[in-house]
């Protein structure tokens, strides 16, 4: 194996759909062939009171992310309202680099980020950045944890932008990848996708004789529960740090 190109002659599923580039990239400078067959997909939630909820968000201190498409479908719902990156005068918190990039994306920018970029070391910091008596709106979707709005000691509104759906065509594609055999990764960026492989695929195909890639410990989590054993999982929970970690990683690989 090259060290230029350690994931030579090795297919990398993502699970999901990137939302990086650069990660897709970076599995094909190291040599290998990436391949984008998202177990999930997600739709935009659309209620009648989704209008007012926007005219009110200038009314917290804070707008909590936790994924960049939570930022994506609530950058939605401002063009749909006709509501400018101005006329949000709030505090922003974001977890994860990729979540600040979708704000910038959109026109907004992070105010608070935590060091690790977990829901948990989150509600651990986010106190001494804030007041107690700040209010938050956490901008989520439909499967997001409890874990902001239990964990932190402000008020926290919610209010789910999104909803998560199974993605057929991906779901097939997995199934014929791996049963062709060969040299294969598979990554994981959510438990969601984890659950979509464990109910749809692992009855088929099981989980051995490819490499198991987690984004966080979170997903490694639920990849444990489900029986895999995770190969891979990086120290900064990024797609991009993923797929490097994948390439550093010498031995083992299927």
């Amino acid at each position: 194996m090259s060290d230029k190109h350690p994931l030579s002659g090795m297919t990398v599923i993502f699970t999901g759909t990137p939302k990086a580039k650069e990660a897709v990239a970076s599995v094909q400078l190291q040599g290998g062939t990436p391949i984008i067959l998202p177990l999930i997909k997600t739709v935009e939630k659309v209620v009648p009171t989704d209008s007012l909820r926007m005219q009110t968000c200038a009314s917290y201190e804070w707008l909590i992310f936790t994924s960049a498409n939570a930022v994506r479908y609530f950058g939605r719902k401002m063009e749909q309202v006709g509501l400018a990156p101005s006329d949000i005068p709030v505090k922003i918190a974001a977890v994860g680099s990729e979540t600040a990039k979708a704000l910038e994306d959109i026109g907004l920018k992070a105010d608070f980020i935590p060091s690790t970029f977990s829901a948990e070391h989150f509600v651990d910091e986010f106190p001494a950045f804030s007041d107690e008596a700040d209010r938050c709106l956490f901008l989520k979707g439909d499967l997001a944890k409890e874990t902001i709005k239990e964990g932190l000691p402000n008020e926290v509104d919610e209010w789910t932008v999104y909803e998560t759906v199974d993605d057929l065509e991906g779901i097939l594609g997995v199934k014929d990848l791996l049963k062709q055999g060969g040299k294969t990764a598979v990554l994981f960026a959510s438990p969601s996708a984890v659950r979509v492989f464990s109910e749809q695929i692992a009855a088929e195909t099981g989980w051995t004789g490819f490499t198991i890639g987690a984004i966080g410990h979170v997903t490694e989590e639920a990849l444990l529960e489900a029986g895999a054993e995770v190969h891979v999982k990086p120290e900064r929970y990024t797609l991009l740090d993923l797929v490097r970690e994948l390439g550093n990683r010498k031995e083992g690989m299927s």
